[in-house]
């Protein structure tokens, strides 16, 4: 399952080994809810290896302010606290996958 992720945790999550996939996204966002599933599913198939979580932005603006989200769903991609990667808008199971994988390289 993701890991809720919020303003208060987020730094945490950010200094820990493993690389962290952010999934920012609000209730009422329709493709938010199409990739939804699909973060759950990541989430499962990589614990352990690869912090998986979702940042409600309605809850949450400081975080989404100092990464500049402005469209929604936004996955970014850190390993090593640094960004790396990010995905804008939904998008395919694979394409997600492949950038996890290029974290685990």
């Amino acid at each position: 399952m993701a890991l809720v992720i919020t303003d208060s945790n987020f730094d945490d999550l950010l200094a820990a080994p493993e690389p962290l996939v952010v999934d920012f996204w609000a209730e009422w966002c329709g493709p938010c809810k199409m990739i939804g599933p699909v973060v759950e599913e990541l989430a499962e198939a990589y614990a352990g290896k690869v912090t998986i979580g979702k940042m409600d932005v309605d809850d949450n603006n400081e975080i989404s302010t100092r990464y500049g989200i402005r469209n929604i769903p936004t996955l970014l991609f850190f390993k090593n606290g640094q960004l790396v990667d990010k995905q804008v808008g939904a998008t395919q199971k694979s394409t997600i996958a492949q950038k996890i994988e290029a974290l685990l390289s």
